[in-house]
């Protein structure tokens, strides 16, 4: 089974009513073999704030070594993303292994028998992947209520309702009373309910559950939350005190609210790995910094909850859907100084949208737009809602789709000025996705090419055989909602073109590869311009990455470090990789690295091997002081410092930048004081310090994508496409450290070529490094005396002509670093490669 026909199989089971109750469920999950009693699980129960309280907990679980399920829906992506473990997401082979799997069982059900619902069967898969695996335990967020939730087919060892608000009364009941009865009944058998409900919702739980764990700001909580208030545009302070502990934590969340969930999340945690590691002593800062309970809140990032996306203008998404949400999102708006705010409004047709436009906070225009789902409000209707709540001074209009309205609304901020969009988590995953959507160069060289970009983008078997054989010129891979594909696949087609859609009906984004002539190119931006037709913003994107503009930039006139030019002189380039391929010279000063380890320990040893390599030609010198090879057993951050820092003071003064390759954020900034010029970290900013280190000093951060660090043996990750998933998960980082303040062109991304990938997909990145320019960032190719190059007849950390030749491929694709430990002979192949590319610059040893 091909996954375009899976996911058009699960996403059309959404056509099926609730029928609240997990018999249903429980018959497949027998049938599946009960996979759910091979794990704990944690249940998340509530109105508002379960998605953000569940990511938390696992965050926290996962800090503590587990192997943590996640379950939550809706995705903001791909169908993928609701089942995660360990943060990545389900392949999508998987998923259609599990369609192919359930589809008979699900099909022979009688027609007296209650059809299964989209939610009972993504949450039989959930549970299914998780036992597969084998994952210690899993976080499940409650879709609706509780005792009739598909969720309540496990037996959880602990769970919580976060708050309780009228929300379903169709299903859950006309009282705040009656629907707090409901979701109490996921109440755990050996141990307390945890809540954070008040009043008479707080009472109607204690009559169901009896024995309640409370979590409030109020003194009598068990656990008390004390918001410290926002820190920055990315994250909250808050300060938890609980049975003869407490400690200060940051949250990458925002809003008073968000503290409660966080010690919610505290709470449930405490109920799995217990509270030790919590009780240090106040004025114990280190031992904070260490607990899993404050790296897992640290690292706990949940896009669309008040994500601020930028802050000039203010641009934020939340996915707020009934009034109690709107309210919150207006009172942690209140926390930012603006000038005019727009809002684009998107909410599905059962919510109470004059509530929610009564909460939201003051506008000067409201744009209302219908979001691509059979459950969303009809604009007209919307808007007449909302015109009949607002203030009559607020302009109130409507769009044609989510996406160009708020890529409209951001158009016309000024830098001073507001955007939120908000109504509901679809439409923030619409906006999100146009937000973060890449236009990737692709290179088709022939019919084999074409056949495997096309089987990637899940294009069916028969579409992508008559189209392989036409794809040359220019070929693009997106993703777009499936109403666009359509639109945009229609012009090209009139224009000459070829196009491939995957087969996936509705749902998701879906893949289109796109080939053409760059006038057919033309011809379909220009329609894509027209207001015949109407996305402008995507015509804006290809316009780009075709380079299609013929107009100039005016570049301001910088030295190197972002120097000023002297005296009229232009110093150079900001940074060596920005006029050709530059070489980064590995130093390792550690006792076990896999190539040199031990060779350049000392201090003396290791000042002569980076003035060797300056004279060679490197334009940088990376100085390491922590293994990060298969097995390598971590060091203290103590011991990181006193390893690096005075070697970086004694090669400060070559003439080449100098970087530190560390995971932690502690040891950065050491080195930083000591002279280095750029961040590179092996984790992709695991350590949430980082991003704003690179922020705060304005130098460069390497981000590399890894499964683990140091890498685990023999550990791999299920690949759908290599590339395109190592990609995807680059971008969000990307879009983190954008967020704290790092500058797109200081960000260097690494595909982390051995990094929990196998031989063939490091090989397969290799070959496709250009594509990796889609992101807008340099690119940096590490694969020296990789293992991968076993696969090429090298050996293992011996892989000396394999990794030069390793280098010419890698600048021949379009490579902005390198880095190498044997530098003359890769500065060579730098050359070369540089060579049979016109009008690059090659790299000439100083």
């Amino acid at each position: 089974m091909d996954y375009h026909e899976a996911a058009n199989f699960l996403f059309g089971l959404r056509r099926f009513a609730i029928d609240p109750g997990t018999d249903s469920v429980m018959e497949l999950l027998a049938e599946l073999g009960d996979p759910q009693k091979s794990f704990d699980s944690v249940q998340i129960a509530g109105s508002n704030g379960k998605g953000s309280t569940a990511r938390m907990v696992e965050s926290i679980l996962r800090a503590e070594g587990k192997t943590v399920g996640l379950y939550t829906s809706p995705h903001l992506g791909d169908l993928g993303e609701e089942v995660r473990i360990d943060g990545r997401p389900m392949a999508d082979a998987a998923i259609a292994e599990f369609v192919s799997e359930v589809r008979p069982f699900l099909l022979d059900r009688s027609p007296a028998d209650d059809p299964l619902t989209f939610f009972e069967v993504v949450t039989a898969m959930a549970l299914w992947q998780f036992d597969r695996a084998d994952v210690d335990v899993a976080v499940l967020e409650v879709g609706m209520g509780g005792e009739y939730d598909a969720t309540s087919a496990v037996d959880p060892i602990a769970s919580c309702v976060t708050n309780v608000s009228l929300e379903h009364t169709e299903v859950l009941g006309d009282t705040v009373e009656e629907i707090a009865r409901t979701k109490a009944a996921v109440a755990p058998t050996d141990a307390p309910l945890v809540t954070a409900a008040t009043g008479d919702a707080l009472a109607a739980i204690r009559e169901v559950v009896g024995e309640v764990f409370t979590v409030g700001p109020d003194a009598d909580r068990d656990l008390v939350v004390t918001p410290d208030g926002r820190v920055s545009s990315q994250e909250s302070a808050v300060r938890l005190a609980g049975d003869g502990w407490e400690f200060d934590a940051r949250i990458p969340l925002l809003g008073d609210y968000q503290a409660t969930n966080a010690g919610v999340a505290v709470a449930l945690a405490g109920q799995v790995i217990g509270f030790e590691s919590v009780g240090e002593t106040p004025d114990d800062a280190r031992s904070r910094r260490d607990s899993p309970f404050h790296r897992g809140l640290r690292r706990a990032n949940w896009p669309g909850r008040f994500e601020v996306l930028s802050e000039s203008p203010l641009v934020v998404l939340d996915g707020a859907h009934n009034p109690d949400a709107c309210s919150t999102v207006a009172e942690t708006l209140s926390t930012f100084a603006y000038d005019d705010l727009e809002i684009v409004l998107a909410a599905m047709h059962d919510k109470d949208h004059a509530g929610m436009a009564a909460a939201l906070p003051d506008a000067g225009r409201v744009t209302v737009c219908e979001a691509d789902l059979e459950r969303a409000a009809d604009a007209d209707v919307l808007s007449r809602a909302i015109e009949a709540t607002v203030d009559p001074e607020t302009a109130v209009e409507t769009a044609n789709s989510v996406p160009q309205a708020f890529a409209t609304a951001r158009e016309r901020a000024g830098d001073d000025d507001a955007v939120l969009l908000t109504g509901s988590l679809s439409a923030v995953r619409e906006a999100r996705a146009a937000y973060t959507r890449l236009q990737v160069p692709t290179r088709v060289e022939n019919p084999g090419d074409a056949e495997r970009v096309l089987e990637n983008a899940d294009v069916p078997p028969s579409e992508a055989r008559q189209l392989a054989d036409g794809m040359s010129h220019h070929v693009v891979r997106t993703r777009l909602e499936p109403g666009e594909a359509r639109t945009v696949r229609t012009e090209l087609l009139r224009a000459g073109g070829e196009c491939g859609v995957s087969g996936v009906e509705s749902g998701e984004r879906v893949s289109v590869v796109l080939s053409g002539t760059r006038s057919e190119f033309d011809q379909l931006i220009d329609a894509l311009e027209s207001d015949r037709v109407g996305l402008p913003t995507i015509a804006a994107e290809l316009r780009q990455r075709l380079e299609l503009d013929t107009g100039t930039v005016d570049e301001p006139e910088t030295g190197r470090n972002g120097g000023e030019t002297e005296d009229g002189i232009d110093a150079g380039p900001a940074y060596p990789w920005e006029e050709g391929t530059a070489v980064m010279g590995i130093l390792n000063v550690t006792p076990d690295s896999f190539h040199d380890g031990g060779e350049y320990y000392d201090l003396e040893d290791a000042v002569t091997q980076a003035e060797t390599m300056v004279e060679a030609g490197a334009d940088i010198v990376d100085v390491g002081g922590e293994s990060t090879r298969p097995g390598a057993e971590p060091i203290s951050i103590e011991e990181e410092i006193r390893r690096v820092v005075p070697v970086i003071e004694a090669v400060s003064e070559v003439d080449a930048l100098v970087s530190v390759d560390s995971r932690r954020a502690a040891v950065a900034e050491a080195a930083l004081d000591a002279g280095a010029d750029i961040l590179n970290d092996v984790t992709g900013l695991e350590d949430p310090e980082m991003r704003f280190l690179a922020a705060e000093r304005d130098v460069p951060v390497v981000v590399m994508h890894s499964v683990d660090a140091p890498v685990v043996p023999g550990q791999y990750v299920e690949y759908d496409d290599v590339v395109d998933d190592v990609m995807r998960d680059l971008r969000e980082r990307v879009l983190l450290a954008e967020k704290a303040g790092v500058p797109r062109e200081n960000v260097v991304i690494d595909p982390g070529l051995g990094f929990g990938k196998s031989a063939a997909e490091s090989f397969e990145l290799l070959d496709r490094i250009e594509e990796f320019t889609a992101l807008g960032c340099p690119v940096l190719v590490g694969h020296s005396h990789k293992s991968m190059f076993e696969r090429a007849g090298g050996e293992a950390g011996d892989a000396y002509a394999e990794t030069v030749a390793g280098t010419a491929i890698a600048v021949d694709r379009g490579a902005d670093i390198v880095r190498v430990h044997d530098v003359p002979d890769n500065v060579a192949a730098v050359n070369v490669a540089a060579a049979t590319r016109e009008g690059t610059k090659q790299h000439r040893p100083r």
